[in-house]
């Protein structure tokens, strides 16, 4: 259970990191007409920063993905290798949310 918070919290960043380079890329080609050394500069440093971000983020999402694949196979083979022990872990969940739902 807490790995698959772990990868939901992954992926989440995942996006969150692809939202900040879009907004980084789309101010870069804002400020495309600003001159300036220092203007020039920034925008030289933010652009390789930027790409840096790009090739972690795509490393991070391999990662994510890779890891995500690898608990639905356990989780299958669990469920081939102990089908009544699978069965008895989803009825003893279902047990316990019906109790929590029916306390509300």
């Amino acid at each position: 259970m807490s790995e698959e918070i772990a990868a939901a919290n992954k992926q989440k960043l995942v996006s969150d990191l692809k939202v900040v380079i879009s907004d980084t890329e789309e101010l870069l080609r804002a400020t495309a007409g600003t001159a300036g050394d220092k203007v020039g500069e920034l925008r030289e440093n933010i652009g390789l920063r930027l790409r840096d971000a790009k090739e972690r983020l795509i490393d991070l999402e391999v990662a994510v993905v890779d890891k995500t694949k690898a608990a639905a196979r356990a989780t299958d083979d669990f469920v081939h290798e102990e089908p009544w022990k699978a069965v008895g872990v989803a009825a003893a969940l279902g047990l316990a949310l019906g109790v929590l739902i029916g306390r509300r």
